[in-house]
Protein backbone atom coordinates (compact mmCIF):
# COMPACT_ATOMS: atom_id res chain seq x y z
CA UNK A 1 0.00 0.00 0.00
CA UNK A 2 2.38 2.65 -1.18
CA UNK A 3 1.38 6.28 -0.83
CA UNK A 4 2.92 7.72 -3.99
CA UNK A 5 0.82 5.97 -6.57
CA UNK A 6 -2.12 8.22 -7.37
CA UNK A 7 -1.92 11.36 -9.41
CA UNK A 8 -4.26 13.51 -11.43
CA UNK A 9 -5.21 11.75 -14.65
CA UNK A 10 -4.20 13.15 -18.02
CA UNK A 11 -6.84 13.37 -20.78
CA UNK A 12 -5.40 10.22 -22.40
CA UNK A 13 -6.02 8.28 -19.20
CA UNK A 14 -9.65 9.29 -18.71
CA UNK A 15 -11.19 6.61 -20.95
CA UNK A 16 -9.18 3.86 -19.25
CA UNK A 17 -10.01 5.27 -15.83
CA UNK A 18 -13.72 5.29 -16.57
CA UNK A 19 -13.61 1.70 -17.82
CA UNK A 20 -11.84 0.50 -14.67
CA UNK A 21 -14.25 2.41 -12.42
CA UNK A 22 -17.24 0.99 -14.31
CA UNK A 23 -15.89 -2.51 -13.78
CA UNK A 24 -15.38 -1.88 -10.07
CA UNK A 25 -18.81 -0.33 -9.65
CA UNK A 26 -20.40 -3.30 -11.43
CA UNK A 27 -19.09 -5.58 -8.66
CA UNK A 28 -20.27 -3.12 -6.01
CA UNK A 29 -23.73 -3.14 -7.60
CA UNK A 30 -23.63 -6.95 -7.69
CA UNK A 31 -23.13 -6.86 -3.92
CA UNK A 32 -26.12 -4.54 -3.53
CA UNK A 33 -28.35 -6.70 -5.74
CA UNK A 34 -27.27 -9.81 -3.83
CA UNK A 35 -28.13 -8.05 -0.58
CA UNK A 36 -31.66 -7.29 -1.80
CA UNK A 37 -32.08 -10.88 -2.98
CA UNK A 38 -31.25 -12.43 0.40
CA UNK A 39 -32.98 -9.88 2.69
CA UNK A 40 -36.16 -7.82 2.64
CA UNK A 41 -36.02 -3.99 2.47
CA UNK A 42 -37.11 -3.79 6.10
CA UNK A 43 -34.38 -6.17 7.19
CA UNK A 44 -31.85 -4.24 5.14
CA UNK A 45 -32.70 -0.89 6.72
CA UNK A 46 -32.67 -2.30 10.24
CA UNK A 47 -29.42 -4.15 9.56
CA UNK A 48 -27.68 -1.10 8.12
CA UNK A 49 -28.58 0.92 11.21
CA UNK A 50 -27.16 -1.84 13.41
CA UNK A 51 -23.96 -1.95 11.36
CA UNK A 52 -23.45 1.82 11.48
CA UNK A 53 -24.09 2.00 15.22
CA UNK A 54 -21.88 -0.88 16.34
CA UNK A 55 -18.25 -1.11 17.40
CA UNK A 56 -16.07 -2.43 14.61
CA UNK A 57 -12.86 -3.75 16.17
CA UNK A 58 -11.44 -7.06 14.97
CA UNK A 59 -13.26 -9.35 14.49
CA UNK A 60 -16.74 -7.93 13.78
CA UNK A 61 -18.55 -9.88 11.06
CA UNK A 62 -21.28 -7.56 9.76
CA UNK A 63 -23.27 -10.60 8.63
CA UNK A 64 -23.62 -11.42 12.31
CA UNK A 65 -24.40 -7.81 13.22
CA UNK A 66 -26.98 -6.75 10.65
CA UNK A 67 -27.63 -9.81 8.52
CA UNK A 68 -26.22 -10.97 5.21
CA UNK A 69 -28.20 -8.56 3.05
CA UNK A 70 -27.28 -5.47 5.06
CA UNK A 71 -23.61 -6.44 5.13
CA UNK A 72 -23.43 -6.75 1.34
CA UNK A 73 -25.43 -3.57 0.74
CA UNK A 74 -23.15 -1.69 3.15
CA UNK A 75 -20.08 -2.91 1.26
CA UNK A 76 -21.58 -2.12 -2.14
CA UNK A 77 -22.78 1.37 -1.24
CA UNK A 78 -19.47 2.20 0.42
CA UNK A 79 -17.54 1.18 -2.69
CA UNK A 80 -19.91 3.17 -4.93
CA UNK A 81 -19.19 6.23 -2.79
CA UNK A 82 -15.44 5.70 -3.14
CA UNK A 83 -15.74 5.26 -6.92
CA UNK A 84 -17.59 8.57 -7.02
CA UNK A 85 -14.68 10.21 -5.20
CA UNK A 86 -12.19 8.87 -7.76
CA UNK A 87 -14.39 10.09 -10.59
CA UNK A 88 -15.03 13.56 -9.13
CA UNK A 89 -11.37 14.21 -8.31
CA UNK A 90 -10.17 12.97 -11.69
CA UNK A 91 -7.54 10.78 -10.04
CA UNK A 92 -5.50 8.41 -12.17
CA UNK A 93 -6.81 4.89 -11.60
CA UNK A 94 -3.90 2.46 -11.21
CA UNK A 95 -3.42 -1.05 -9.93
CA UNK A 96 -3.11 0.43 -6.44
CA UNK A 97 -6.49 2.12 -6.91
CA UNK A 98 -8.09 -1.20 -7.83
CA UNK A 99 -6.55 -2.71 -4.70
CA UNK A 100 -7.89 0.09 -2.50
CA UNK A 101 -11.40 -0.20 -3.93
CA UNK A 102 -11.60 -3.99 -3.60
CA UNK A 103 -10.24 -3.67 -0.06
CA UNK A 104 -13.11 -1.31 0.68
CA UNK A 105 -15.57 -3.77 -0.86
CA UNK A 106 -14.18 -6.62 1.23
CA UNK A 107 -13.82 -4.74 4.50
CA UNK A 108 -17.30 -3.32 4.01
CA UNK A 109 -18.33 -6.76 5.30
CA UNK A 110 -16.38 -6.42 8.56
CA UNK A 111 -15.16 -3.14 9.93
CA UNK A 112 -15.74 -0.32 7.44
CA UNK A 113 -19.19 1.19 7.16
CA UNK A 114 -21.09 4.10 5.68
CA UNK A 115 -20.24 6.29 8.67
CA UNK A 116 -16.83 5.47 10.11
CA UNK A 117 -14.61 5.73 7.02
CA UNK A 118 -15.33 9.32 6.02
CA UNK A 119 -13.60 11.14 8.91
CA UNK A 120 -10.36 9.30 8.00
CA UNK A 121 -10.79 10.26 4.34
CA UNK A 122 -11.47 13.84 5.41
CA UNK A 123 -8.26 13.84 7.43
CA UNK A 124 -6.24 12.89 4.34
CA UNK A 125 -8.09 15.61 2.41
CA UNK A 126 -7.03 18.14 5.04
CA UNK A 127 -3.42 16.95 4.69
CA UNK A 128 -3.60 17.48 0.92
CA UNK A 129 -4.94 20.99 1.47
CA UNK A 130 -2.21 21.69 4.01
CA UNK A 131 0.40 20.60 1.47
CA UNK A 132 -1.35 22.60 -1.26
CA UNK A 133 -1.63 19.43 -3.33
CA UNK A 134 -4.65 17.93 -5.13
CA UNK A 135 -6.59 15.35 -3.13
CA UNK A 136 -6.35 13.10 -6.19
CA UNK A 137 -2.65 12.65 -5.41
CA UNK A 138 -3.52 11.16 -2.01
CA UNK A 139 -6.82 9.39 -2.71
CA UNK A 140 -5.37 5.88 -2.59
CA UNK A 141 -3.95 6.41 0.87
CA UNK A 142 -7.25 7.97 1.97
CA UNK A 143 -9.18 4.78 1.29
CA UNK A 144 -6.38 2.42 2.31
CA UNK A 145 -6.18 4.44 5.53
CA UNK A 146 -9.71 3.47 6.49
CA UNK A 147 -7.98 0.59 8.27
CA UNK A 148 -8.20 2.86 11.33
CA UNK A 149 -11.95 3.53 10.95
CA UNK A 150 -12.80 1.37 14.02
CA UNK A 151 -11.06 3.94 16.23
CA UNK A 152 -13.75 6.46 15.25
CA UNK A 153 -16.54 3.99 16.13
CA UNK A 154 -14.82 2.85 19.32
CA UNK A 155 -14.65 6.37 20.71
CA UNK A 156 -18.03 7.47 19.36
CA UNK A 157 -19.96 4.58 20.93
CA UNK A 158 -17.92 4.25 24.10
CA UNK A 159 -20.04 3.92 27.23
CA UNK A 160 -17.13 5.21 29.31
CA UNK A 161 -17.23 8.68 27.73
CA UNK A 162 -20.18 11.13 27.81
CA UNK A 163 -21.73 11.70 24.38
CA UNK A 164 -20.93 15.42 24.49
CA UNK A 165 -17.27 14.41 24.70
CA UNK A 166 -17.23 11.26 22.55
CA UNK A 167 -18.58 12.91 19.38
CA UNK A 168 -16.00 15.71 19.06
CA UNK A 169 -13.22 13.44 20.38
CA UNK A 170 -14.02 10.77 17.78
CA UNK A 171 -14.06 13.32 14.96
CA UNK A 172 -10.85 15.01 16.08
CA UNK A 173 -9.03 11.70 16.50
CA UNK A 174 -10.11 10.35 13.10
CA UNK A 175 -9.21 13.58 11.31
CA UNK A 176 -5.81 13.61 12.98
CA UNK A 177 -5.19 9.99 12.03
CA UNK A 178 -6.00 10.70 8.40
CA UNK A 179 -3.77 13.76 8.46
CA UNK A 180 -0.68 11.89 9.65
CA UNK A 181 -1.10 8.70 7.60
CA UNK A 182 0.56 9.92 4.39
CA UNK A 183 3.85 11.18 5.85
CA UNK A 184 4.10 8.24 8.24
CA UNK A 185 3.45 5.67 5.52
CA UNK A 186 6.03 7.21 3.22
CA UNK A 187 8.71 6.90 5.89
CA UNK A 188 7.74 3.43 7.14
CA UNK A 189 7.76 1.98 3.62
CA UNK A 190 11.55 2.01 3.87
CA UNK A 191 11.46 -0.52 6.72
CA UNK A 192 10.27 -3.41 4.53
CA UNK A 193 11.31 -2.06 1.08
CA UNK A 194 8.06 -3.12 -0.58
CA UNK A 195 8.18 -6.77 0.50
CA UNK A 196 5.00 -6.14 2.51
CA UNK A 197 2.29 -5.03 0.10
CA UNK A 198 0.11 -3.69 2.94
CA UNK A 199 2.28 -0.72 3.82
CA UNK A 200 -0.69 1.17 5.24
CA UNK A 201 -1.48 -1.85 7.41
CA UNK A 202 2.04 -1.66 8.84
CA UNK A 203 1.69 2.10 9.31
CA UNK A 204 -1.80 1.82 10.80
CA UNK A 205 -0.57 -0.83 13.23
CA UNK A 206 2.11 1.48 14.59
CA UNK A 207 -0.21 4.49 14.74
CA UNK A 208 -2.97 2.37 16.29
CA UNK A 209 -0.56 1.11 18.92
CA UNK A 210 0.27 4.70 19.88
CA UNK A 211 -3.41 5.70 19.99
CA UNK A 212 -4.39 2.72 22.13
CA UNK A 213 -1.45 3.32 24.48
CA UNK A 214 -2.47 6.96 24.86
CA UNK A 215 -6.10 6.22 25.62
CA UNK A 216 -5.22 3.34 27.94
CA UNK A 217 -3.10 5.76 29.96
CA UNK A 218 -6.30 7.73 30.58
CA UNK A 219 -8.22 4.63 31.62
CA UNK A 220 -10.01 4.04 28.30
CA UNK A 221 -9.48 0.34 27.52
CA UNK A 222 -11.21 -1.07 24.40
CA UNK A 223 -13.10 -4.31 24.96
CA UNK A 224 -12.32 -7.25 22.67
CA UNK A 225 -14.82 -8.14 19.94
CA UNK A 226 -15.52 -11.53 18.35
CA UNK A 227 -18.50 -11.85 15.99
CA UNK A 228 -17.99 -14.71 13.53
CA UNK A 229 -20.70 -16.43 11.47
CA UNK A 230 -20.48 -19.93 10.06
CA UNK A 231 -23.78 -20.99 8.52
CA UNK A 232 -23.71 -19.41 5.04
CA UNK A 233 -20.90 -21.25 3.25
CA UNK A 234 -23.01 -22.66 0.40
CA UNK A 235 -24.72 -19.51 -0.86
CA UNK A 236 -21.62 -17.35 -0.38
CA UNK A 237 -19.37 -19.82 -2.20
CA UNK A 238 -21.70 -19.85 -5.20
CA UNK A 239 -22.00 -16.07 -5.34
CA UNK A 240 -18.28 -15.39 -5.02
CA UNK A 241 -17.39 -18.11 -7.56
CA UNK A 242 -19.65 -16.41 -10.12
CA UNK A 243 -17.95 -13.06 -9.48
CA UNK A 244 -14.47 -14.50 -9.94
CA UNK A 245 -15.43 -16.40 -13.09
CA UNK A 246 -16.87 -13.17 -14.47
CA UNK A 247 -13.46 -11.53 -13.92
CA UNK A 248 -11.82 -14.22 -16.03
CA UNK A 249 -14.37 -13.74 -18.80
CA UNK A 250 -14.11 -9.94 -18.63
CA UNK A 251 -10.33 -10.08 -18.89
CA UNK A 252 -10.47 -12.38 -21.92
CA UNK A 253 -13.04 -10.15 -23.61
CA UNK A 254 -11.01 -7.00 -22.97
CA UNK A 255 -7.82 -8.43 -24.43
CA UNK A 256 -7.47 -11.61 -26.49
CA UNK A 257 -3.79 -11.66 -25.55
CA UNK A 258 -4.63 -11.86 -21.84
CA UNK A 259 -3.38 -15.41 -21.38
CA UNK A 260 -0.06 -14.72 -23.09
CA UNK A 261 0.30 -11.53 -21.08
CA UNK A 262 -0.46 -13.52 -17.93
CA UNK A 263 2.72 -15.52 -18.53
CA UNK A 264 4.63 -12.23 -18.30
CA UNK A 265 2.75 -11.16 -15.17
CA UNK A 266 3.50 -14.30 -13.15
CA UNK A 267 7.23 -13.85 -13.74
CA UNK A 268 7.16 -10.55 -11.82
CA UNK A 269 8.18 -10.60 -8.15
CA UNK A 270 5.35 -8.29 -7.09
CA UNK A 271 7.60 -6.16 -4.90
CA UNK A 272 5.83 -2.83 -4.36
CA UNK A 273 5.23 -0.78 -6.32
CA UNK A 274 4.33 -3.16 -9.18
CA UNK A 275 1.30 -1.98 -11.14
CA UNK A 276 0.12 -4.92 -13.23
CA UNK A 277 -2.36 -2.74 -15.17
CA UNK A 278 0.47 -0.52 -16.39
CA UNK A 279 2.74 -3.50 -17.21
CA UNK A 280 0.45 -6.07 -18.88
CA UNK A 281 -2.86 -4.23 -19.33
CA UNK A 282 -6.29 -4.47 -17.77
CA UNK A 283 -7.30 -7.70 -19.51
CA UNK A 284 -4.49 -9.85 -18.12
CA UNK A 285 -4.87 -8.16 -14.75
CA UNK A 286 -8.56 -9.09 -14.62
CA UNK A 287 -7.70 -12.71 -15.50
CA UNK A 288 -5.12 -12.71 -12.70
CA UNK A 289 -7.69 -11.28 -10.27
CA UNK A 290 -10.20 -13.99 -11.15
CA UNK A 291 -7.62 -16.77 -10.81
CA UNK A 292 -6.43 -15.50 -7.43
CA UNK A 293 -10.01 -15.28 -6.19
CA UNK A 294 -10.70 -18.87 -7.24
CA UNK A 295 -7.51 -20.00 -5.48
CA UNK A 296 -8.76 -18.33 -2.30
CA UNK A 297 -12.13 -20.10 -2.59
CA UNK A 298 -10.43 -23.44 -3.34
CA UNK A 299 -8.31 -23.05 -0.20
CA UNK A 300 -11.51 -22.78 1.85
CA UNK A 301 -12.95 -25.88 0.23
CA UNK A 302 -9.78 -27.84 1.00
CA UNK A 303 -9.52 -26.89 4.69
CA UNK A 304 -13.28 -26.71 5.34
CA UNK A 305 -13.21 -23.23 6.91
CA UNK A 306 -16.13 -20.85 7.38
CA UNK A 307 -17.00 -18.41 4.61
CA UNK A 308 -18.33 -15.16 6.06
CA UNK A 309 -17.73 -11.40 6.09
CA UNK A 310 -14.11 -11.44 7.30
CA UNK A 311 -13.02 -14.36 5.12
CA UNK A 312 -14.66 -12.94 1.99
CA UNK A 313 -12.89 -9.70 2.86
CA UNK A 314 -9.62 -11.63 2.92
CA UNK A 315 -10.27 -13.21 -0.47
CA UNK A 316 -11.25 -9.85 -1.99
CA UNK A 317 -8.05 -8.36 -0.62
CA UNK A 318 -6.11 -11.00 -2.56
CA UNK A 319 -8.22 -10.18 -5.62
CA UNK A 320 -7.63 -6.44 -5.31
CA UNK A 321 -3.89 -6.83 -4.90
CA UNK A 322 -3.85 -9.16 -7.89
CA UNK A 323 -3.73 -5.82 -9.72
CA UNK A 324 -0.79 -4.68 -7.63
CA UNK A 325 1.68 -7.41 -6.72
CA UNK A 326 -0.04 -10.75 -6.18
CA UNK A 327 -0.36 -13.67 -8.59
CA UNK A 328 -0.85 -17.44 -8.21
CA UNK A 329 2.86 -18.28 -8.08
CA UNK A 330 3.73 -15.87 -5.26
CA UNK A 331 0.65 -16.23 -3.03
CA UNK A 332 0.48 -20.05 -2.82
CA UNK A 333 3.84 -20.46 -1.00
CA UNK A 334 2.72 -17.98 1.69
CA UNK A 335 -0.59 -19.80 2.19
CA UNK A 336 1.27 -23.10 2.33
CA UNK A 337 3.62 -21.69 4.98
CA UNK A 338 0.68 -20.65 7.16
CA UNK A 339 -0.92 -24.07 6.64
CA UNK A 340 2.29 -25.83 7.73
CA UNK A 341 2.47 -23.50 10.70
CA UNK A 342 -0.92 -24.74 11.86
CA UNK A 343 0.37 -28.33 11.78
CA UNK A 344 3.45 -27.54 13.84
CA UNK A 345 1.84 -25.19 16.37
CA UNK A 346 -0.96 -25.50 18.96
CA UNK A 347 -3.85 -24.23 16.85
CA UNK A 348 -6.14 -25.42 14.07
CA UNK A 349 -5.99 -24.31 10.45
CA UNK A 350 -9.72 -23.43 10.61
CA UNK A 351 -9.37 -21.13 13.63
CA UNK A 352 -10.54 -17.62 12.64
CA UNK A 353 -7.20 -15.89 13.21
CA UNK A 354 -5.28 -18.56 11.27
CA UNK A 355 -7.73 -18.56 8.38
CA UNK A 356 -7.31 -14.79 8.09
CA UNK A 357 -3.53 -15.11 8.40
CA UNK A 358 -3.46 -17.44 5.41
CA UNK A 359 -5.44 -14.96 3.30
CA UNK A 360 -4.06 -11.62 4.42
CA UNK A 361 -0.58 -13.07 4.90
CA UNK A 362 -0.25 -13.10 1.12
CA UNK A 363 0.86 -9.51 1.59
CA UNK A 364 4.29 -11.20 1.84
CA UNK A 365 3.94 -12.55 -1.71
CA UNK A 366 6.87 -10.46 -3.02
CA UNK A 367 9.23 -12.49 -0.82
CA UNK A 368 8.20 -15.65 -2.65
CA UNK A 369 8.28 -13.81 -5.96
CA UNK A 370 11.73 -12.32 -5.44
CA UNK A 371 13.56 -15.04 -3.51
CA UNK A 372 11.71 -18.24 -4.47
CA UNK A 373 8.94 -20.41 -3.07
CA UNK A 374 10.96 -21.96 -0.18
CA UNK A 375 11.52 -18.51 1.31
CA UNK A 376 7.84 -17.77 0.75
CA UNK A 377 6.93 -20.82 2.83
CA UNK A 378 9.32 -19.66 5.57
CA UNK A 379 7.74 -16.19 5.52
CA UNK A 380 4.24 -17.67 5.76
CA UNK A 381 5.33 -19.94 8.62
CA UNK A 382 6.71 -16.98 10.58
CA UNK A 383 3.69 -14.85 9.77
CA UNK A 384 1.31 -17.43 11.21
CA UNK A 385 2.80 -16.69 14.64
CA UNK A 386 3.32 -12.95 14.26
CA UNK A 387 -0.26 -12.28 13.16
CA UNK A 388 -1.62 -13.89 16.33
CA UNK A 389 0.55 -11.77 18.60
CA UNK A 390 0.62 -8.16 17.41
CA UNK A 391 -3.13 -7.51 17.58
CA UNK A 392 -2.88 -6.96 21.32
CA UNK A 393 -0.88 -3.79 20.72
CA UNK A 394 -3.59 -1.98 18.76
CA UNK A 395 -6.53 -3.76 20.47
CA UNK A 396 -8.03 -4.79 17.13
CA UNK A 397 -8.50 -1.17 16.07
CA UNK A 398 -6.27 -1.61 13.00
CA UNK A 399 -8.28 -3.66 10.52
CA UNK A 400 -5.10 -4.57 8.64
CA UNK A 401 -3.59 -6.49 11.53
CA UNK A 402 -1.85 -8.87 9.15
CA UNK A 403 -0.28 -5.93 7.35
CA UNK A 404 1.19 -4.81 10.68
CA UNK A 405 2.53 -8.30 11.44
CA UNK A 406 3.83 -8.78 7.89
CA UNK A 407 5.67 -5.47 8.02
CA UNK A 408 7.61 -6.74 11.01
CA UNK A 409 8.27 -10.11 9.36
CA UNK A 410 9.38 -8.53 6.08
CA UNK A 411 11.59 -5.95 7.79
CA UNK A 412 13.48 -8.78 9.50
CA UNK A 413 13.49 -11.62 6.99
CA UNK A 414 14.14 -9.73 3.73
CA UNK A 415 17.58 -8.36 4.71
CA UNK A 416 18.49 -11.76 6.19
CA UNK A 417 17.63 -13.50 2.91
CA UNK A 418 19.63 -10.94 0.95
CA UNK A 419 22.62 -11.40 3.26
CA UNK A 420 22.42 -15.21 2.96
CA UNK A 421 22.26 -15.06 -0.82
CA UNK A 422 25.15 -12.59 -1.01
CA UNK A 423 27.19 -14.79 1.33
CA UNK A 424 26.68 -17.81 -0.89
CA UNK A 425 27.78 -15.88 -3.97
CA UNK A 426 30.86 -14.65 -2.06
Amino acid sequence: MNTKLAEVASPDQLISNRLILRIVISYALAFIVFGFLVSSPGELLKGLVQIITTRDALITDYIGVGGMGAAFVNAGLLTCGAVACYRITGAAVSGASIASLFLLLGFGLFGKNLLNVWPIVAGVWLYAKFRNEPFAAHINIAFFGCALAPIFSEILYSTAIPRRVSIPLALFTALLLGFILAPAASQLFKAHAGFNLYNIGFTAGIIGTLVVALYKSYGFVPDPVMIWTSENRGVLTGFMAMLFLSMLITGLCLDRRSLSQLSTLIKLSGQAPTDFVAIVGLGATMVNMGLCGLIGLAYFRVIGADLNGPTIGGILTIVGFAAFGKHPLNIVPIMLGVFLGSLAKPWNITDPAIVLAALFGTTLAPIAGQFGWPWGIVAGFLHSSAALTVGFNHAGLNLYNNGFAAGIVAAVIAPVIIAVKQGRRG
